[in-house]
């Protein structure tokens, strides 16, 4: 569909046409929002008590304790704590990560960065978001079966996830769960596509978009090639659980000629590395302009960073073996794996050397949205840093499935996506909802985040170097853990102050909701198509398509006229 044929729609009357099964791509995008937060609370609630459990073994969890555990007088039984591992995981990625960088800014940035007046396919939109909402219902559903829910790692590796390991009806309910929430994204992915490539305003080229539409492209890209095959292996391992086959059984060659549960690790981690990059690939597209836009300068190389995201994109396709290094596998292939890994941190290092290119000299404004973008820079580093240990083979033998493991994934993952999600958040609040939100609370939720996370990220990776283990339910009782009690306890206290730190943004999100100030058409002063229209954007986006005259980072230009520091992606580029 080329850019003519975008047609005017008529706003929707009624209540459940314009708030519930709407078509309209940005209210789709705050129903994500509004979806990856409640399951971010509920995410959060489960990592405190995973905290609790691990720094004061045998207390009774506070408040709730002995309401929710009455049989143990408020302590948290074993089992409880290896669903609470399981879902803990599942739920941060799947259902709270995934819907907020990608559902919620995919749906709500990219039509309006890119100058279209909808996603390509409505229809096909909004039944994303009611499937993943289906999926979620599945996946707490689960929590009341009979033997509770999953309790086999968010990995779910067989013999845990088999009807051996797992005899009760909620690890079937969690893969089910998966299974669907696949087909709502795949769905999107390929909606995202399609729109990038199809319904860009004329005289933007693909190095015009703004790289927060690069990431999330590409995101959708690999999320199209790859969750079918989680898709896949989900699908096989419910016909082993429901109809008794024997594709992921341990011991069923032996007698059947066939059934391996290492076969699942393949299957899910051909997946599973592509995902780290499906999640994280948004957050650097977001922080990548972001950083630009309060520097108040172009962003240092941004063609190259394009690139280096898509090499990223496609390396990252070839390097998943590096998850399996201690399952036996050939030396020939772990030294392949080891290569392609080492090699994946040389795109990496370019634009993360192009943020600093970006920072360098800049007139940096220190609003919340440039201090969790700032945030992203730190926690990134460190996480890609850590991540060297883990892709080479001699030292991932000692330190696979530790704790260090746990600290490097949450400072890759948790910590940059959910900092760029904030980052997100506060950006684009006055273009969602047409208000800002108080930037002294916002300044107050960044630091004791900052803070909070630190503690806890930088203490796993202590403990897991000092040998501690991932997933024992009580550490201490063997001996030469004994000395990391402290450190434990110290994770769990900054666990406590970044989950109070998050009531900041609770109360400044639904303040500004309820009482906030209107905000103006462009409070940031930024020069890319979505802010060339009224905030909150109409139902119709664009009135007149816009037409693309120059990037989306042109700021600092002396040539500009008095009393302006950036150029709109419509005006024709003025040369300094």
């Amino acid at each position: 569909m080329a850019f003519y044929e975008q047609h005017i729609h008529e706003a929707p009357k009624t209540f459940l046409k314009k708030y519930v099964f709407s078509f309209d791509h940005k209210v789709i995008g705050k129903q994500f929002l509004w979806y990856g937060i409640f399951f971010l609370g509920i995410g959060g609630i489960m990592a405190l008590m995973i905290r609790w459990a691990l720094a004061f073994p045998g207390v009774a969890f506070p408040v709730f304790g002995n309401f929710l555990f009455p049989e143990t007088g408020g302590v948290i039984p074993p089992d409880t704590y290896s669903m609470l591992f399981t879902l803990h995981g599942t739920i941060m990625i799947f259902y709270a990560i995934t819907p907020i960088l990608i559902g919620c800014f995919g749906n709500f940035c990219i039509p309006l960065m890119i100058g279209a007046r909808d996603m390509a396919f409505p229809s096909a939109n909004m039944l994303s978001f009611w499937i993943a909402v289906l999926s979620g219902a599945v996946l707490l559903a689960s929590l009341f079966t009979p033997l509770g829910g999953a309790a086999g790692g968010w990995t779910s590796y067989p013999t845990l996830s088999t009807l051996i390991g797992s005899p009760g009806v909620g690890q079937t309910l969690w893969t089910l769960a998966i299974f669907i929430l696949g087909v709502s994204s795949t769905m999107g992915a390929i909606n995202y596509i399609t729109t990038v490539i199809t319904l860009r305003a004329p005289g933007m080229g693909y190095f015009d978009m703004p790289l927060t539409v690069w990431g999330l492209w590409l995101t959708a890209i690999l999320n199209a090639i790859f969750l079918p095959v989680l898709g896949a292996g989900c699908l096989l391992l419910i016909f082993d659980r429901v109809f008794g086959t024997h594709f992921f059984l341990a011991g069923a060659a032996a007698t059947s000629g066939n059934g391996d549960p290492i076969l699942f690790q393949h299957v899910f981690w051909i997946f599973g590395h592509p995902e780290v990059y499906i999640l994280i690939l948004p957050a650097w597209g977001i922080v990548s302009d972001l950083l630009s836009f309060f520097s108040r300068k172009p962003a240092f190389g941004a063609k190259a960073t394009a690139l280096s995201m898509t090499s990223i994109t496609i390396l990252s396709t070839l390097v998943y073996g590096h998850h399996m290094f201690t399952t036996s596998m050939s030396p020939l292939l772990t030294q392949s794996f080891m290569t392609l890994t080492m090699t994946i941190s040389i795109p990496s290092t370019v634009f993360f050397f192009n943020w600093l290119g970006t920072i360098w000299r800049g007139s940096i404004r220190f609003d919340s949205p440039m201090l969790f973008s700032l945030g992203v820079v730190f926690v990134f580093g460190l996480g890609g840093l850590t991540g060297l240990y883990l892709g080479t083979v001699t030292t991932d033998l000692y330190l696979h499935d530790t704790y260090f493991v746990v600290g490097h994934f949450h400072y890759t993952m948790a910590a940059s996506v959910l900092l760029g999600g904030f980052a997100g958040i506060y950006f684009w609040m006055p273009k969602m909802f047409g208000v800002m939100m108080n930037e002294a609370i916002a300044k107050v939720h960044f630091w004791i985040t900052m803070l909070g996370l630190n503690g806890v990220f930088m203490g796993m990776l202590f403990v897991g170097y000092g040998g501690m283990h991932r997933r024992l339910y009580n550490p201490f009782w063997y001996d030469f853990l004994q000395k990391l009690i402290p450190i434990n306890t110290f994770i769990t206290w900054s666990a406590i102050l970044m989950g109070f730190g998050q009531f900041f943004f609770l109360y400044n999100f639904i303040h500004a909701l309820l009482k906030g100030k209107k905000a103006e058409d462009n409070p940031w002063n930024v020069g890319t198509l979505e802010w060339t229209i009224p905030s909150p954007a109409p139902n119709y986006n664009f009135k007149d398509i816009p037409v693309v005259k120059c990037g989306p980072h042109e700021l600092g230009n002396p040539a500009l006229p008095e009393g302006r520091d950036f150029q709109y992606q419509t005006e024709e580029l003025v040369k300094a």
